[in-house]
């Protein structure tokens, strides 16, 4: 799908952002103020080309209701919020979220520059919390599993923040890594919830744990601020019109390991392009190269780059319909909708009337691609995971159709029925000052599909004794499958 930006880096081209939160704060929006926030969300969503794709139209309009009646009666910021988007996710849409990354700085400073991060890296393991890093001072050795934090069992804290997580369809496994705490961005969708939801008591939380070597133990450790959060952050900012190289490249073995934890490249000055085709271009006499997407969500087409390389003749892949739910914006909305092509107001008018207040505007272009030489003869794998839910999802399905390159891992985000994206309106609300992206353009299957992502060919899941030995399982069976593989 072209171009499809994430949830990291959806800036918006409106909102004029203050430094600090009393700025724009004002008094609290009275009930109507509010009501008027829930009615614009209810006409834009109008526009939303996948809104009815999991649910039915009087579901989404019970949903509003309980939204309506939960945001007049908040009281707080954080309520609206938390409001807001727990209906987001129920739409069940990857794209479709309050975006931390395109809130006002004021509303930023409020709701997630809090000191309420949990001192762990972390991931969830059959929805057990197993430590990647200790940050607490604790020196919990990596794959000590959290049992409790505040006598609460670690699996239901889970189990009460997938309500907000943000995927397509029926695919649970990206709604449980969204909150994982692997600390590679800014802002980390686990510490935004859990510090409204369920913030430290004095700035300290009181956890349990099991050590690798199986003790037990209880300690106090104190909550991090973010910027202590992000002094140990593990990827660059990709924007900003950086030119520094955000993927690395190492051989061992003459086994080619590059890692691509963002393919955002819109608004950066990096000749990405160039970098890309000279180490191609250097792979002559290895035994195969291997992609490490596990963390990447996606954003430019850049897969597209290495598949051009790998077949002798031209990919054409059965693209998805991309279909839009309006002509033009309604003009008494457009105050509201932020973007940064001026032309998605009207992408409907060229469209075809296909029915169901549906305008078909093609098949996406993207899922043609031109053979590029010299010819890359050698294998290639792809490591990927539930964080491949954009751009990266689309390659791994490519991958998977074409034969090109062996998926190892496990199931990609995304979701094989198609996602929604491609372009996007950034929803600013009046009253509460909370912004939501808003995808319009669906993407939808021609043939049915089933309603989850891409599954691998090679299907590899870490345990926490590999956390805990410093295993990568998934990059041993890619390598195995590569070194053994007949040249």
């Amino acid at each position: 799908m072209t171009t499809t930006l994430t949830r990291r880096h959806l800036l918006a081209v409106g909102g004029a952002a203050m430094l600090t939160p009393a700025s724009i704060l004002r008094a609290a929006p009275s009930t109507g103020e509010l009501r008027t926030d829930i009615d614009i969300v209810r006409r834009t969503l109008a526009l939303h080309p996948g809104l009815y794709r999991y649910q039915t139209p009087r579901q989404i309009e019970d949903r509003l209701k309980v939204l309506e009646r939960d945001y007049a009666a908040s009281g707080s910021l954080d309520r609206q919020f938390l409001a807001l988007s727990a209906f987001m996710a129920e739409i069940r849409c990857g794209h479709s979220q309050c975006n931390p990354y395109n809130q006002k700085k004021a509303v930023v400073q409020a709701l997630f520059e809090r000191p309420t991060k949990l001192p762990f890296e972390f991931d969830w393991i059959d929805r057990r919390m197993v430590v990647l890093a200790d940050r607490s001072g604790q020196g919990l050795a990596r794959g000590t599993e959290i049992l409790l934090i505040e006598g609460e069992a670690t699996s239901r804290l889970l189990a009460g923040l997938l309500p907000y997580a943000r995927a397509d369809g029926s695919n649970d496994a990206k709604r449980v890594v969204q909150m994982a705490m692997r600390n590679t961005d800014r802002f980390e969708t686990f510490d935004i919830y859990q510090g409204i939801i369920r913030p430290p008591a004095n700035g300290v939380y009181r956890i349990g744990y099991r050590t690798p070597d199986g003790r037990t133990g209880a300690a106090e450790v104190a909550a991090l601020t973010p910027e202590a959060r992000r002094t140990t952050r593990h990827t660059l900012e990709t924007g900003g019109g950086t030119s520094v190289p955000f993927w690395t490249w190492e051989m061992k073995d003459d086994v080619a390991v590059l890692t691509m934890p963002s393919w955002v490249m819109y608004n950066s000055r990096w000749d990405w392009e160039s970098w890309l085709n000279d180490r191609l271009s250097a792979l002559k006499g290895a035994k195969g190269l291997i992609l490490d997407l596990r963390d990447n969500e996606g954003g430019n087409e850049c897969g597209n780059a290495i598949l051009a390389r790998l077949s002798d003749r031209d990919l054409r892949f059965k693209g998805y319909r991309q279909l839009v739910r309006y002509r033009r914006t309604p003009k008494e909305l457009d105050p509201y909708l932020d973007t940064w092509d001026e032309s998605f107001r009207t992408i409907g008018e060229k469209g075809r009337d296909v029915g169901n207040g549906f305008y078909e505007l093609g098949i996406e272009e993207s899922d043609t691609i031109p053979v590029v030489g010299p010819r890359l003869i050698l294998p290639v794998a792809a490591l990927v995971g539930p964080v491949c839910s954009s751009a990266t999802f689309s390659f791994a399905r490519r991958a998977r159709e074409s034969g090109l390159v062996r998926l190892f891992g496990e199931q990609s985000g995304g979701n094989l029925r198609g996602i929604n994206g491609n372009g996007y309106f950034f929803v600013r609300l009046p009253a509460s000052g909370l912004e939501f992206d808003m995808p319009i353009i669906g993407n939808f299957a021609q043939v049915p599909q089933a309603d989850r992502g891409v599954l691998p060919d090679v299907a590899v899941k870490p345990t926490i004794a590999d956390i805990a030995a410093g295993r990568d399982p998934c990059m041993t069976a890619a390598r195995r499958w590569i070194v053994s593989h007949p040249r």
